[in-house]
């Protein structure tokens, strides 16, 4: 973590926007830390060519509960460059993105608290990788946009308006997809080749599909851009309307994949995997698929906003139990813009749950049924976050975070350990801040 602290600062200091003599007030009132570049910034822009970063750092510990307790150290350095071809190229309509990670330090989730899902939406495994890089044609006066190349799902599928303020991982690309789908599916942190379309039907209908890559193991560098045949597909509709008076969307998606998934209770011979006499290898079941809802609504505006002030969002999801770990996922909140007369701030309190599927509740049962072990049944995993994001300039967020980890791993059966007694809670504290380049 600190070279990247030393990197930043001499970012800083080396920027061609600065004077020879250090503005403190110039610099917290420019867009981005590191300035117009003298200018050569806001002269790329005029030629159709954006380039940027930003990094995220964060320091997270659990002081009560799990396995084991400790604090770790991490972050994700983002650089990207945004070219509109129109300008570039004369291809009115057409725009290119690109986007890379380096992920430095290490989890709390993987070092210390073996929960299913991943308690900050950074973490992930250490390294420099591709993420996005695609090319977008916008066509009928913008109603029709197309877009393929190395894409994500989680950029525009199952998203919440709401829910990117917080900082746990599953109100963003939410567990009944992340843990279900093989390698996490394509999303943070490897995106995968795919295609999307999104067609505007009306102003207040759009509906948006997409087919990507369903390989099961993703090239860690993110510049594989082959498929194996597998594909992953996801659909959504989305509605604008208003509720009370105030704007409201609700979203209506579903996905399938045609790969192959583990059954989570019988082996191959339809054993259950329990059994002494059972080979130990899943089914192979072909293909998944499942749905969600999602519902954004703004309860109270704020004076001189369209949609800011306190808003909510409920999301819910499920997916067939005998091939997925996580058969249903609900997570909502709520968030209130411009707390204690600070306009650019946020504050918000949310909550989650995944449901571990009834195919690996019936795993467990077999397990006291047949071996007489007294393995506790799995249930759930939820996460109540509270978390305040403060913006301390246009180019500086930073946001104490607190978490309550109700049933980390959701007392999920450990087949080659059935007598591990699960957490029954963990507390997490956390402190991020975030810096646009």
């Amino acid at each position: 973590m600190r070279r990247w602290g030393w990197l930043l600062l001499g970012l800083l200091f080396a920027s061609p926007a600065r004077a020879q003599v250090l503005n403190y007030d110039a610099v917290f009132e420019q867009p981005t830390l590191t300035g117009d570049w003298g200018g050569a910034r806001a002269r790329l822009e005029d030629k159709g060519i954006q380039l940027g970063g930003d990094e995220i750092a964060e320091t997270l510990g659990n002081p009560e509960g799990g396995p084991r307790q400790g604090w770790v150290g991490e972050g994700r350095l983002e650089v990207f460059v945004n070219l509109d071809l129109g300008k570039i190229l004369d291809w009115h309509g057409a725009f290119l993105h690109a986007n890379a990670y380096q992920i430095h330090g290490y989890g709390l989730t993987s070092q210390y608290l073996g929960n299913l899902v991943t308690v900050s939406n950074i973490e992930s495994r250490p390294g420099t990788r591709l993420f996005d890089l695609w090319v977008q044609q916008s066509l009928m006066d913008d109603a029709l946009s197309l877009r393929v190349g190395q894409l994500a799902a989680d950029d525009e599928f199952f998203v919440s308006q709401y829910a990117p303020l917080f900082i746990n991982s599953t109100f963003g690309w939410p567990a009944i997809l992340g843990i279900n789908l093989p390698d996490g599916g394509p999303a943070y942190p490897v995106a995968r080749p795919g295609a999307r379309a999104r067609l505007a039907l009306s102003p207040r209908l759009t509906v948006t599909a997409g087919l990507f890559s369903g390989d099961p193991v993703a090239d860690e560098s993110g510049f594989d851009f082959h498929m194996n045949g597998d594909v992953f597909a996801i659909g959504e509709l989305a509605a604008s309307m208003t509720n009370f008076a105030l704007p409201a969307t609700f979203k209506l998606g579903g996905w399938i994949h045609n790969g192959h998934f583990q059954d989570q209770h019988f082996d191959t011979a339809h054993l259950s995997l329990a059994d002494p006499a059972s080979s130990g290898i899943p089914a192979s079941r072909r293909g998944d698929y499942g749905g969600y809802a999602i519902l954004d609504q703004l309860l109270w505006r704020k004076d001189g906003t369209t949609d800011s002030g306190f808003g909510a969002f409920l999301r819910l999801g499920g997916n067939s139990a005998e091939r997925n770990l996580i058969q249903f996922h609900a997570d909502g909140g709520l968030s209130f813009a411009g707390p204690f007369g600070r306009d650019n701030d946020t504050v918000g309190l949310a909550i989650s749950y995944e449901n571990v599927s009834a195919a690996r509740r019936a795993l467990a049962a077999d397990e006291r049924r047949i071996n007489g072990v007294a393995v506790p049944e799995p249930d759930f995993e939820s996460a109540v976050e509270l978390t305040y994001q403060g913006q301390l300039a246009s180019w500086w967020i930073i946001q104490p975070d607190l978490q309550w980890i109700i049933h980390p791993g959701g007392r999920v059966l450990n087949l080659s350990n059935p007598l591990t007694q699960p957490s029954a809670g963990a507390l997490v504290l956390g402190l991020r801040t975030a810096l646009a380049l």
